[in-house]
């Protein structure tokens, strides 16, 4: 028998955030509170754990693969445990130009992993667009914005990251 999925405090706090978020949408519709929805139980849980998903499509009165559809379409959600850390790196033109590539590649190496690689503290991927193209190069780290990187502000970005 595995772990619940929530602890009872957990539960009491989906329940209740699920049930304010359906009186935003028409009882017929209650699938459009998707999104939401998704970030409610990736706050709670960290990402999107099948048990949950299937909570998700119950509550919303969908499928299932629904729920799968909308959570990877966006890189946002979660639907494999990442790292403590999230860090996206943005390699898209205005970043490339001010050498986003060349850090990600620094990045790598002070990490010791790969981007698109999880460990248990860090999950560092290469994104499209964080949209500062006027404070490249930059990245995120459990969406907390850095802008203007060099390799010295992310070495003092790491060491704070416990």
């Amino acid at each position: 028998m595995s772990d619940p999925l929530f602890t009872s405090a957990e539960q009491k706090r989906f329940d209740e955030q699920i049930a304010e978020l359906l009186t935003h949408y028409p009882q017929d519709r209650k699938s459009a509170a998707m999104l939401p929805a998704l970030r409610v139980l990736q706050t709670l849980k960290g990402w999107l754990p099948p048990e949950g998903m299937k909570l998700v499509a119950e509550r919303l009165e969908t499928t299932v693969p629904h729920c799968y559809e909308v959570a990877t379409f966006y890189v946002m959600f979660h639907t494999e445990k990442p790292g403590k850390y999230v860090i996206d790196v943005c390699t898209n033109l205005s970043c490339a130009l001010r050498g986003a590539e060349g850090l990600l590649k620094y990045m790598e190496q002070k990490l010791g992993q790969t981007a698109g690689t999880r460990t248990e503290k860090y999950f560092l991927r290469e994104t499209e667009c964080l949209a500062s193209c006027g404070t490249a190069p930059c990245f995120q780290v459990n969406e907390d914005h850095h802008e203007n990187l060099t390799r010295e502000k992310v070495d003092r970005i790491l060491e704070k990251l416990t």
